[in-house]
């Protein structure tokens, strides 16, 4: 993924004000904007001086970008770890920090994966966020990374969250919080958690917003998601496939002897129903059988695998490719 510098875009310093940020934006604006520009490559600059404006001149959104720049070296591909975009609140605000409604703007790949589709501080910003209201405080929205198992058994976690918080003077810095968070059994990657009452405080006795908390897993070493649906590589011997075989196979609920098929090939998929995340109904948990082949390195095991080629003068396994 490309990381995107939106300070040089704008040709304005990491340390410009909000009303340089504007001016700056204007100013190159008017000078790419497809309908009157003569440059080379005017709408895509456009485009690029458009992003970098919605990303800093909400200080929410700023505070943001500006932790995530400290920890990239400059001038290096950016390939963001897991769970990069995990851990930043942001208020339910539905307009960009100039009061300029945001819209569906077509932005990069980087944007999006920070900030949501819409600019705003996470993608269930958009399903939640209903505009300010006259007394009662605002929503904020987080995303948030848990286990697999988390989601198999339920659990109650400490969470860190990161909000930007804007000072008098319009500066913006990430100050931290913690929360105990009771994540249900059956969570779903996507799905969103109301925290009652844990968004912006109300006005005049209003009650206070609530936080909305959208659910993420992180990797897991054995384990992959597809929806409810959970896969795993489960590594078979040669004769094991060709033969049959019971092994011992895990699940996120412990170890099952699991039979695998006599004349089973490389990637047969062996379902186990119900075994994947739990819900009405649950997912399924499927074992991808990944042949593995032993070295023979000495001569009795060489002369095994000889003896295998002299069983199967016919067999071909590059048949399809022939012309």
């Amino acid at each position: 993924m490309e990381f995107k510098d939106y300070y040089a875009t704008l040709g304005v310093e990491r340390s410009a004000t909000q009303d340089e940020i504007k001016r700056a934006y204007r100013k190159l604006a008017r000078k790419y904007h497809p309908d009157v520009s003569k440059e080379p490559n005017a709408e895509a600059r456009f485009k690029d001086v458009a992003e970098a404006h919605e990303a800093l001149i909400d200080p929410e959104r700023r505070a943001a970008y500006d932790d995530i720049a400290r920890r990239h070296a400059s001038g290096q591909p950016f390939e963001p770890p897991p769970g990069w975009d995990s851990g930043f609140e942001f208020s339910g605000r539905g307009r960009g920090g100039d009061g300029t409604a945001r819209g569906e703007a077509d932005f990069s790949d980087f944007f999006e994966s920070l900030f949501g589709r819409g600019g705003g501080g996470a993608e269930g910003m958009r399903r939640h966020a209903t505009g300010p209201r006259p007394a009662q405080g605002a929503d904020h929205h987080a995303k948030v990374t848990i286990d697999l198992l988390d989601s198999y058994r339920g659990a109650q976690r400490t969470m860190s969250l990161r909000m930007p918080i804007v000072d008098a003077q319009g500066r913006a810095m990430l100050k931290e919080r913690q929360l105990e968070v009771a994540i249900p059994r059956g969570v779903r990657r996507g799905q969103h958690l109301r925290l009652l009452g844990q968004g912006s405080a109300g006005h005049g006795g209003a009650p206070a917003g609530d936080l909305y908390l959208e659910i993420d897993f992180a990797p897991h070493p054995v384990f992959r998601l597809d929806g409810r649906d959970v896969y795993f590589d489960l590594p078979v011997a040669p004769w094991e496939a060709s033969l049959g075989a019971t092994v011992q196979a895990p699940t996120p609920e412990g170890s099952v002897q699991l039979t695998v098929p006599p004349g089973s090939t490389q990637g047969r998929k062996l379902r186990l129903r119900g075994k994947g995340l739990p819900g009405t109904p649950a997912g399924d948990l499927y074992a991808v059988l990944a042949i593995d082949v032993p070295a023979a390195l000495a001569e009795p095991e060489q002369a095994a695998w000889q003896a295998l080629a002299r069983a199967y003068p016919a067999f071909n396994p590059r048949a399809a490719l022939e012309p």
